[in-house]
């Protein structure tokens, strides 16, 4: 059974940080894309982020030198720092876990709220 469990998401002030985590357990995802999403009020999920298992990253145009992403295959884990974050970075946050050759295997974590305000 593979289970995915973000942590990190909260309320911040505009310009602060937050760092978000997302740990898989079940098997081992050394070989998956890992990504960051995000789905504000209103608005269709997009992707923030994702790193594939060679660490080549790509990022939205909306948060490419704000935002960084990264992993640890040892413990199953993606990571998304968020620094100088803005009121239009509210939204729901999920990660998820992508195998590289099968795109009909695919795991999603239950999402993180993060909200920018003052």
């Amino acid at each position: 059974q593979v289970q995915l469990v973000e942590s990190g998401g909260g309320l911040v002030q505009p310009g602060g940080s937050l760092r978000l985590s997302c740990t898989a357990s079940g098997r081992s995802f050394s070989i998956y894309t890992m990504g960051w999403y995000r789905q504000a009020p209103g608005k269709q999920r997009e992707l923030v982020a994702g790193i594939t298992s060679g660490d080549s990253t790509n990022y939205a145009d909306s948060v490419k030198g704000r935002f960084t992403i990264s992993r640890d295959n040892a413990k199953n884990t993606v990571y998304l720092q968020m620094n100088s974050l803005k009121p239009e970075d509210t939204a729901v946050y999920y990660c998820n876990l992508a195998h590289p050759i099968i795109s009909a295997i695919d795991y999603w974590g239950q999402g993180t709220q993060v909200t920018v305000s003052s």
